[in-house]
């Protein structure tokens, strides 16, 4: 296969934190901030449908991220009343495999990307009413968090064809 390597099977992609503390930056000014929830990093690739957000949106509520009274991990996020910081990242569907410069080629375009990236924000304000905070999408970001844990993990939505 000619470089690049353009997959056409990717999928929405979320790096998700378990985070005591999280906050996100944009020219020095603070415009999400956390107390203890999850950061949410969602990487959106060409073929994303709105099914793939209502499909990670309900993991990611759901998923038993945190402790209960024992020291299990049997806690949701909703379960503990957390808070939600969403970032957008492109950059999760790099592809470093051929050279030393990224191909950014994988990854949804900037208008798909700004648009499912909206709706996945406020889907999940819809669906939630924990605090959801987010950042600006191709906005250069500072991301200032505390991993609880560490506790980081890749979720990829099901093929949903």
């Amino acid at each position: 296969m000619a470089y690049p390597y353009v997959q056409t099977n990717l999928i929405m992609r979320l790096v998700v934190q378990r985070v005591s503390k999280a906050s996100v930056s944009v020219d020095e000014e603070v415009i999400g901030k956390i107390n203890g929830g999850l950061l949410v990093f969602v990487g959106i690739a060409p073929n994303d449908t709105q099914k793939d957000i209502d499909w990670l949106i309900n993991k990611i509520l759901k998923l038993r991220l945190f402790e209960d009274e024992e020291g299990r991990l049997k806690q949701s996020i909703t379960d503990i009343q957390g808070e939600l910081l969403v970032v957008s990242q492109f950059t999760l569907y790099a592809d470093v495999r051929k050279g030393t410069a990224p191909s950014w080629s994988n990854a949804a375009s900037p208008d798909k990307a700004a648009e499912l990236y909206a709706d996945f924000i406020e889907n999940l304000k819809k669906t939630t009413e924990l605090v959801v905070k987010s950042g600006k999408f191709q906005a250069h970001m500072i991301v200032d968090l505390v991993n609880d844990g560490p506790m980081t993990m890749i979720i990829d939505s099901p093929t949903l064809a």
